[in-house]
């Protein structure tokens, strides 16, 4: 199977053939650098690019003779890849993702819920941090409250909270979004201001 890469800058191809894939009897060389070289035959232009370690790479395979230039290949690739990496990061929209927790919830399970909520927040999306009530455990809203605060303590270095718990039908939720985010404020306890050096409770562990 043919290797071929897409090579930057090329003006007619975007895949070209490298090394001794090329079947061109003479090539116009172009240098590591960019400078012109002239025109080799293909044998000569390949010693060229050998001698210093590096692929001969044909980027304009329709011009007449062929333009191939000496480059990293390796380096070309990586290079590449992490261009479209950035590009997509650029790219992406930010999602709304969930996490949902219990008044009663234990601790190694709180955890868990915390860890998926920071995963998404250092993936740049937002995280709606929802409280189910069930039963008369509505009745106590301050538990959900306190729940909440401790998700804003613990998070506060990766986001901020853009809505303020409220409460939904059985539910209390609060959105976080990254803190990199413009026109997000700090981030600020859910349920009001503690005491200096106070902990958030955590969630209530179950019997």
């Amino acid at each position: 199977m043919r290797r071929k890469a897409a090579v930057e800058g090329a003006s007619i191809s975007r895949e070209v053939r490298i090394n001794r894939r090329i079947r061109a009897r003479e090539v116009r060389l172009i240098g590591p650098e960019g400078e012109q070289l002239g025109i080799f035959q293909l044998p000569e232009a390949q010693g060229i690019a050998d001698e210093q370690g590096l692929d001969l790479v044909e980027v304009a395979p329709m011009a007449v003779p062929p333009v191939c230039r000496i480059m990293d290949y390796g380096k070309f690739k990586y290079d590449e890849k992490k261009r479209a990496q950035d590009a997509r990061k650029k790219s992406t929209t930010t999602e709304l993702k969930e996490v949902k927790i219990r008044p009663k919830t234990g601790e190694h399970d709180f955890m868990t819920k915390l860890r998926h909520a920071r995963d998404f927040l250092g993936e740049h999306d937002k995280v709606k941090v929802t409280v189910v009530f069930r039963g008369r455990e509505i009745t106590h809203p301050e538990i959900a409250r306190r729940i909440l605060a401790r998700f804003v303590e613990e998070l506060q270095d990766l986001g901020a909270v853009e809505q303020p718990p409220r409460l939904e039908g059985k539910a209390m939720t609060m959105v976080m979004a990254p803190a990199a985010r413009k026109g997000v404020s700090p981030a600020r306890p859910a349920g009001g201001s503690s005491e200096p050096g106070e902990r958030s409770p955590g969630p209530r562990t179950e019997a």
